[in-house]
């Protein structure tokens, strides 16, 4: 129990970025992580070795392909001179390395499906608590010296550097709330994860951060069509497949009758949409338009390493010029970008791209076999809660680069294991 709470706690304050002291390259959450680390190996040595389970075998085989796609990337980055930043490329390479061991000690053990849902509640709830401390610090509550809460003074970002670390958290949090509260066996225990996701939704709209808000837009329509899909396949007859089927016969009447309010609707949508923007409406073309242009050269960099990509580092030039055309200067005060400098050592924003350009076709390919096989298991383990949350990681990767946080890393293991026990029935679950 103790070393679980260890690598929940340490998850949690790994998004802190701005409590990490300006001296020293690792923070209170890294240091967590790492503790756990030790005890997790330490437990596993004194059992002669962990047991070759199918989570364990799917990771394992995932990070011997990153890693000939990351290998693969740095020699072709040195046979062609590419220049880059090694310091940042140390950073990644001991940030890859730490993962592997992380992701990897969560999912070994007989005992990982209970013990893994044990830690998703304890994520949960000690989310909500974290969460509601930060607001609380951003609304004046309690005082963290050197600590500044509101990005651009108007997007909340907390105790993480910038607001979209933050996001990213309450993205997760919510998901595996909704998980929480499907498999839930108790009235208490789903009221308890409906909570603790309200929690992590009221922060993440504070964030402003349209990643957010297009995950949490898409996630409802899905997880409703995966519950009919559900529904609709119980062997059993009962009230709730036909109600699926009647809602699903009457969608088309439905969709025809509404027709006329669609203009009306879209008036609306544009009005929600300008407010979860940030800023006004000229600036979020802007920023989409800088955003075409960053991943206009993540591609001009990937194909000129003939898609083997260029190794673990930032390859594109930071686009400051751009920047400073395209914000005020207030914004420019509290950006936290990478400023103009000889080597390149700024990112896509988004997995798929900063992955052409680090580790080319094979580690898109990595990592898309990796989600293929998340998707597969918790689909035919009808988790619909795991499989939203698959989705909403595929939705957030679009507009960042998500794969180097562990909090993403523990919902992988998550939907792994839960899938895996979920079919030897190892986890007691409810079908509603």
């Amino acid at each position: 129990m103790v070393i679980d709470l260890l690598l929940a706690s340490g998850l949690l304050l790994s998004t802190a970025s701005q409590l990490r002291p300006t001296s020293l390259p690792l923070g209170p959450g890294e240091i967590l992580i790492l503790a756990w680390v030790f005890l997790a190996a330490g437990r596993e040595l004194a059992r002669l070795g962990p047991p070759m389970t199918p989570p364990l075998t799917i990771l394992l085989i995932f990070w011997a392909a990153f890693a000939v796609a990351q290998s693969l990337g740095t020699m072709t980055g040195y046979l062609i001179g590419d220049v880059h930043d090694r310091g940042l490329l140390l950073h990644n390479v001991m940030a890859y390395t730490l993962l592997t061991i992380v992701s990897s000690l969560i999912v070994v053990g007989p005992d990982a499906g209970p013990r893994l849902h044990r830690m998703t509640w304890m994520v949960a709830s000690l989310g909500a608590v974290f969460l509601l401390l930060q607001a609380a610090h951003g609304y004046g509550v309690i005082d963290i010296p050197a600590v500044d809460p509101w990005y651009w003074n108007t997007r909340f970002r907390g105790w993480s550097t910038n607001a979209n670390q933050l996001a990213l958290l309450c993205a997760v949090l919510t998901l595996l709330s909704l998980h929480l509260a499907e498999v839930a066996t108790r009235t208490v225990e789903r009221i308890a994860a409906v909570a603790c996701g309200g929690v992590a939704i009221w922060v993440g709209r504070l964030t402003l951060s349209d990643s957010f808000a297009l995950v949490l837009v898409c996630s409802v329509p899905i997880f409703v069509v995966l519950k009919l899909r559900s529904w609709v396949g119980e062997a059993k007859p009962s009230f709730r497949p036909a109600l699926a089927w009647l809602v699903i016969l009457a969608l088309p009447a439905a969709v025809m009758a509404t027709v006329p309010l669609v203009n009306t609707i879209k008036a609306e949508a544009r009005d929600v949409a300008r407010e979860m923007a940030r800023g006004e409406e000229a600036d979020t073309e802007r920023s989409a338009s800088l955003r075409f242009t960053i991943w206009g050269a993540a591609i001009e960099r990937g194909l000129a390493s003939g898609l083997m990509g260029l190794g673990p580092a930032p390859h594109i030039a930071s686009p400051f010029p751009v920047v400073l055309g395209s914000r005020s200067a207030e914004a420019l005060k509290y950006s936290d970008q990478p400023k103009p400098g000889f080597l390149p050592n700024f990112e896509a924003h988004n997995t798929l791209l900063d992955l052409f350009t680090q580790s080319g076709l094979l580690g898109i390919l990595s990592v898309a076999g990796l989600g293929a096989v998340l998707l597969a298991g918790t689909w035919a383990a009808r988790l619909d809660g795991l499989t939203t949350l698959i989705f909403g990681l595929a939705i957030f990767s679009v507009f960042h680069f998500i794969i180097r946080h562990p909090i993403f890393w523990f919902a992988v293991a998550v939907c792994l294991v839960a899938g895996d026990a979920a079919r030897h029935q190892a986890i007691p679950r409810k079908s509603d």
